[in-house]
């Protein structure tokens, strides 16, 4: 028996040896198509290569296309378990052309791998065709050799494919296959055709048209083929079963839920082991493809999923967490043709774990509540909505998970009264958020967050994608359109943008449209809606049109470098300074980056020169920048640094980088930087480049600041300062290793040389002295000298003391900026006179204020030389009142 890899290599393998290039399945977070949740189908990834957007070095293609169909309006969770096909995660198996062959070959193609290659019987086989295709009706009558009455026509949409209410279409044709008139049901198009005797196995689309607004079509330059078959589907046919559930993949995954839980796979827990079967498929793909759990977007469908895997954990008889425990199952089951499922292992199995730890500490309350509440309905009773709602509010349970555990007991849910209590908490919610102090505008925001829910954030791992434009909005008010020249805020779906918050700064990038393109020069959000606040360049944007939105690739990988530096600074801070260091804010911006960290003194050249060197050794270690989702207090215990006074919610993401010896035997090694950050990160600490510090300050009163950069603008500091270094040797002509000894020596020249000028300045100023006056029998000197400073006073009243042996010496200083004044009293005299009392009547009237000293020696400063003849005049006029 074929197994299901078997099958998936048979197909991929028969379209190669026909010329097709063998793609991978691409992630099941869809990067340019913003109508879905998920990958839904395998012509996703090639949506732009129909279109004409995009081409590539081939024509022909073919894939097994990873997909999931558990939200929006490709929603089967509700069915999965129960049915024979539905389920969240399947393998899409697809051929495609681009204008390259067409229905012919499309058909001659899955005839013969049908009939020759999976061996089916022809006589099993029937397909449809849309009711006016009589050219792909002729080519299976000659292809295939099918009779009429195995080529029904239908003339419903279900077998002609629309891409959009415009753009390429056309019909398509279905192969059936019919298990025989044991099963009941009949063929497609008859009154019962909903039975499971006849399944569709593959559906050809003939994608020949384009269809306009007016509801006009016309034929495709490119005409392409578009194809998908289920590999469960045909797995189970192939494998002699008529329920997907019973091939070996399914069956292998099945039976490891049953022996971890000690049941039988096929008694009564077999729709709960069919259910985590599923689901543990599609919760580890969307983990390996980047999606974590959260309460929103892609997370929260995440979420449901994996809750609803674990109630049915729990239903089996689980004591303890499970799905984590069947990861390594799949792994071996499909590890080989996806490796990203071997490459994410740890991590899907961490996820899982935490998540079910952590829902199981509220399962046994809200199921025993759920009991309680079930226990007073009758048959097909109807649980109040309240109720509901608060098992979702209290206990985390989805309403879909309320409503998979009643109907397994015939019962249902008031969903309108569910609606209504959500509603009610929402203008809960909107009240208490609207007297928060926002700015008044910000109304419009809650409003987008109710209408269509919160922005979803791509950026994690894309800095491209495309988007829905869901509204325009300037002045806090809603605009149907913006035009060349205008600013606005434009609103999407999802966005590869990173809004302003925890320091780091918004993106920028370019917003395109059909119709216009729009620069965007800042992100920020409110009440979780991304506004990218932008000018309109060319054209004319408008809600509703999908936007290709691009972040600006250099200015992202800048930030992105400052911010991993950052927290590469932090612990290297706490290591040399000690673990008082918290930090007290930051910024991380394209140019630079700035860490306020808690410290009551200047952090030493010393010190900044062993912090510089430790990020760097960190940044040549070259490690893997990792992130996880963890609760809050989990990622303490783990030893991450928080933000101080930050709130966080129930889940937060822990970014770790740096590896350090540790403590242990041998090469133990221990996380040197571990912290809860919701920014973005380089994937290598190797990616920063390189961290040059520019110096500590104060920021605030036991705050202290470090600016640093990294990169090349770290590269273009330190060239520039080589290249002032060099210019400096070149003026002393020497050596750059030269330069320091040089400088000092000039420095202690010039100290030398100032010291002998300043005792020139003096002796030619007292040369030029006049003669001692004698006022009311004292010797005095009233003089104006000039060349000298303030400080040069001193050691000439100190002369001119001595030269008189009694007597009182005033100088004023011409500094040639404000004057300077000194006065000396001998000690014979200062009974009679004090210098303390001259230089402050000076000073007075020099246009100064103040001036002191001892009895003997006395100085200050005025404002105004031109009014030293007054000075003097003023002393003169005491000296002869004493």
């Amino acid at each position: 028996m074929a197994s299901l890899n078997d099958i998936r290599s048979t197909f991929l393998d028969y379209f190669a040896r026909n010329g097709h290039a063998t793609v991978e399945s691409s992630p099941l977070v869809p990067r340019n198509d913003p109508t879905l949740m998920f990958v839904n189908s395998g012509m996703v990834q090639f949506k732009n290569v129909f279109t004409g957007v995009e081409t590539r070095d081939y024509v022909r293609a073919t894939t097994s296309q990873k997909c999931v169909r558990a939200g929006g309006k490709h929603n089967d969770l509700d069915n999965v378990g129960y049915t024979a096909r539905h389920h969240t995660f399947f393998e899409m198996l697809g051929n495609f052309s681009f204008g390259d062959y067409f229905k012919a070959d499309a058909i001659a193609f899955a005839w013969e791998l049908l009939t020759r290659d999976f061996g089916i019987d022809p006589n099993r086989l029937l397909v449809t065709v849309y009711h006016t295709d009589d050219e792909a009706a002729a080519m299976w009558k000659k292809v295939a050799g099918l009779p009429d009455d195995r080529i029904i026509r239908i003339a419903t949409d279900d077998n002609f494919w629309r891409m959009g209410p415009t753009g390429p279409c056309g019909p398509c044709t279905e192969i059936f296959y019919d298990h025989g008139d044991h099963i009941p049901g009949g063929p497609p198009g008859s009154p019962d055709e909903d039975g499971d005797r006849f399944i569709e196995i593959w559906n050809i689309v003939f994608m020949q048209n384009e269809q306009f607004a007016d509801g006009t079509m016309r034929p495709l330059e490119q005409q392409s083929i578009d194809t998908g078959m289920g590999l469960e589907r045909i797995g189970a046919l192939l494998q002699g079963k008529h329920d997907n559930y019973d091939t070996d993949l399914m069956r292998s995954l099945i039976e490891a839920s049953a022996q971890a839980t000690g049941t039988d796979p096929d008694g009564t827990d077999n729709v709960h082991h069919r259910v985590i079967a599923d689901h543990l498929r599609s919760t580890s793909f969307l983990i390996a493809d980047g999606v974590m759990p959260s309460n929103e977007g892609r997370g929260y469908v995440l979420r449901r999923i994996m809750r609803r895997a674990m109630r049915h954990a729990h239903q089996a008889g689980a004591k303890d967490p499970l799905m984590h425990r069947l990861v390594p199952s799949l792994v071996g089951q499909m590890g080989q043709h996806y490796p990203e499922l071997r490459r994410a292992q740890s991590m899907i199995e961490e996820t899982l774990r935490g998540e079910e730890e952590r829902f199981r500490t509220t399962l046994d309350r809200g199921l025993r509540m759920l009991e309680d509440e079930a226990s007073g309905l009758g048959s097909g009773g109807v649980l109040a909505g309240d109720t509901a709602f608060k098992l979702y509010d209290t206990y985390g349970f989805p309403l879909d998970l309320t409503q998979d555990a009643l109907r397994e007991k015939g019962l249902s849910v008031d969903t309108d009264g569910f609606d209504a209590a959500m509603a009610e908490q929402k203008a809960r919610a909107r009240a208490a958020w609207s007297g928060s102090g926002e700015q008044a505008d910000a109304a419009i925001w809650f409003d987008l967050a109710e209408e269509h829910g919160t922005t979803e954030f791509l950026g994690y791992d894309t800095e491209h994608a495309e988007g829905e434009i869901l509204a325009l909005v300037r002045d806090g008010a809603a605009e149907q359109s913006a035009k060349a020249g205008e600013s606005i805020s434009i609103v999407t779906n999802q966005t590869p943008f990173y809004a302003e918050s925890g320091g780091q700064v918004g993106d920028a990038g370019v917003i395109r449209t059909d119709t216009g393109r729009a620069t965007v020069t800042d992100t920020r959000k409110s009440a979780g809606i991304f506004m990218h606040i932008a000018m309109v360049e060319e054209g004319e944007i408008t809600p509703g049109q999908a936007a290709e939105l691009t972040v600006d690739h250099d200015r992202r990988s800048a930030i992105r470098a400052n911010h991993s530096a950052t927290h590469l600074l932090h612990e290297a801070l706490r290591g040399a300074l000690g673990d008082h260091v918290a930090q007290r804010g930051s910024l991380n911006a394209a140019d630079r980056l700035r860490f306020d960290f808690s410290h009551g003194q200047a952090v030493t050249p010393e010190q900044l020169a062993r912090i510089e060197a430790e990020v760097n050794g960190y940044i040549r270690q070259n490690s893997t920048v990792s992130t996880r989702i963890m609760e809050p207090d989990a990622a303490r215990d783990l030893g991450a640094q928080a933000l101080f006074g930050e709130k966080y919610g129930d889940e937060v993401r822990v970014v770790s980088m740096g590896a350090q010896e540790g403590s242990g035997k041998g090469t133990d090694k221990r996380t040197y930087s571990i912290e809860l950050c919701g920014g973005t990160h380089v994937t290598n600490t190797g990616e920063i480049g390189a961290f040059v510090t520019l110096g500590d300050s104060a920021s605030s009163a036991g705050v202290r600041r470090i600016e640093a950069l990294t990169g090349q603008a770290a590269m273009n500091h330190l060239r520039a300062q080589d290249q002032r270094v060099t210019e400096l040797a070149n003026l002393f002509k020497a050596q750059p290793d030269e330069v320091s000894d040089r400088v000092r020596a000039l420095m202690e020249e010039r100290k030398k040389l100032h010291a002998e000028v300043a005792q020139l300045r003096r002796d030619l100023s007292m040369g030029e002295a006049a003669d001692a006056q004698d006022i009311n029998g004292m010797k005095a000197v009233l003089q104006v000298v000039s060349g000298v400073s303030g400080k040069d006073l001193g050691p000439m009243i100190d002369a001119q003391k001595a030269a008189l042996g009694s007597g009182v010496i005033v100088l004023i200083a011409d500094t040639g900026a404000k004057p300077a004044v000194a006065v000396g009293v001998t000690k014979d005299l200062s009974d009679r006179v004090s210098a303390v009392d001259l230089v402050k009547v000076a000073v007075e009237a020099l246009g100064g204020r103040g001036g002191g000293g001892r009895p003997e020696m006395a100085q200050g400063g005025g404002a105004d030389i031109g009014q030293a003849d007054a000075a003097i005049a003023a002393v003169r006029k005491v000296l002869q009142g004493v």
